[in-house]
């Protein structure tokens, strides 16, 4: 392995400025970042973790403790944004140390931060295809491996640290990695994002300080650690911003509250629930004898649950969100929060069997061709199936500012006013008032 990897990673951080075309991404970032924070920020939504965090980690006010808090909030949902060759949510480890840092420092230069959190994301994009195939497999979380990273070079550019600085600072990030898929269905799962951001906080304020730690080496040793011999160190390094990977394959805006691999089936039940109305079904309960849901070998890794007993757990589960779209024809974001489940939908989602097609290539080697198959057998015999792949899914639109505004309801008006002033980050006095609102 190249032991130069890491000198020539922390040289490329500063060698590509962006365009307005993925500035213009980037706050569209934002705004989704904003849309899945703002509802638990402000006690909108119940949150089985928000008390803890916002009364025990901040006692003492640090900007680590921000980047733990604002990690921690923009993920509690689950609604936050993904992107696919990372296999995990950017925004909300970038963006958390982001704003910790600017307001902290009195930094905000609205391009400077842009432009930062674009190269987070490509590094995000280009750790999730370096890492390759088996980590995620082997139990660990991107947002919480990957992320501090991903994070650690995104302050890096904001702050302009020096080449041994950043080399030292993406080190000590790498060497502070951990979370484990395990915790998926607690609240522990979100605050993984808030450990990432305060780890990216840390690596950086280190740095600055010149603490010592190996300038080579660390990047490449964690790749051949945490890679399980499926890395490809290169893909750090190869065709850089051609194109930006906040553009291609760009981020991906969850429409519904719950785990991305559970969209397809349910974009799969919306379908069939239309079908079975057109054939006369009004009591799904009696008209739906069982369930089956097919999909590639290992693709309910991450919505692994199937008899969750609150919201939190919901949002990881294939039978419980296939009914509920099923029945429902949405599936509400109330419906996936520190709340009970509904019994009735509880007990439907029993009539749910995974299936497993094993003549389709396994999940990890190619997650991009993913799919969920559901199929319905009905009391009259009758059975309907219908297929969504996940680019599929992954192609349909989702309108950001729309999932905003929707948010912004849920906050009182005075504070949703304030906000909305803050929306389109065209000066870098908007972004003050905004880190401002969030980190104060």
């Amino acid at each position: 392995m190249d032991i130069s990897l890491t000198a020539e990673f922390a040289e490329i951080l500063f060698t590509h400025t962006p365009t307005d075309k993925e500035r213009d991404a980037a706050r569209r970032g934002i705004q989704d970042f904003l849309a899945s924070t703002l509802p638990v920020f402000y006690g909108s939504l119940p949150d089985e973790g928000k008390q803890a965090v916002l009364d025990s980690f901040p006692a003492v006010k640090s900007v680590e403790n921000t980047a733990l808090r604002l990690g921690y909030l923009s993920h509690a949902l689950d609604y936050d944004d993904y992107h696919a060759a990372f296999r995990g949510h950017p925004s909300t480890v970038i963006l958390s140390s982001l704003f910790a840092l600017s307001f902290a420092l009195g930094r905000y230069r609205v391009d400077d931060f842009l432009d930062a959190y674009i190269i987070g994301v490509e590094v995000a994009g280009r750790l999730g295809r370096a890492i390759g195939t088996r980590h995620y497999g082997m139990g660990l979380h991107s947002t919480a491996t990957l992320g501090p990273i991903a994070a650690t070079a995104a302050c890096c550019r904001w702050l302009k640290l020096s080449r041994e600085q950043t080399q030292i600072a993406l080190g000590l990030a790498a060497t502070q990695s951990s979370g484990l898929r395990a915790q998926f269905g607690s609240a522990t799962k979100p605050l993984h994002s808030g450990f990432a951001a305060r780890s990216a906080v840390n690596s950086v304020q280190l740095a600055m300080a010149n603490f010592p730690g190996q300038e080579s080496g660390v990047l490449e040793s964690f790749l051949n650690v945490f890679g399980y011999h499926a890395e490809q160190p290169r893909q750090l390094l190869a065709d850089w911003a051609m194109p930006w990977r906040i553009i291609e394959p760009g981020l991906e805006f969850k429409r519904y509250p719950t785990c991305g691999g559970t969209h397809s089936a349910a974009e799969a039940a919306f379908v069939l629930r239309q079908r079975c109305v057109e054939l006369g079904v009004d009591d799904f309960y009696t008209a739906i004898t069982r369930i089956e849901v097919s999909f590639p070998p290992g693709a309910d890794t991450a919505p692994n649950i199937c008899c969750p007993v609150d919201g939190v757990q919901a949002r990881f589960s294939l039978e419980y969100v296939i009914v509920d779209a099923l029945v429902n024809g949405h599936l509400a974001l109330k419906h996936y929060t520190a709340i009970p489940v509904d019994s009735t939908l509880r007990s439907f989602a029993a009539r749910v069997k995974r299936c497993p097609d094993f003549s389709a290539p396994a999940d990890e080697l190619d997650p991009d061709r993913r799919f969920h198959r559901v199929t319905l057998f009905l009391s009259d015999g009758q059975q309907i199936s219908h297929c969504v792949t996940r680019q599929e899914t992954a192609a349909i639109y989702t309108d950001v500012e729309e999932k905003l505004a929707l948010s912004l309801t849920l906050l009182p008006p005075s504070i949703a006013e304030q906000f909305s002033a803050t929306i389109t980050l065209d000066s870098s006095e908007e972004l003050e008032q905004l880190a401002s609102l969030l980190c104060s």
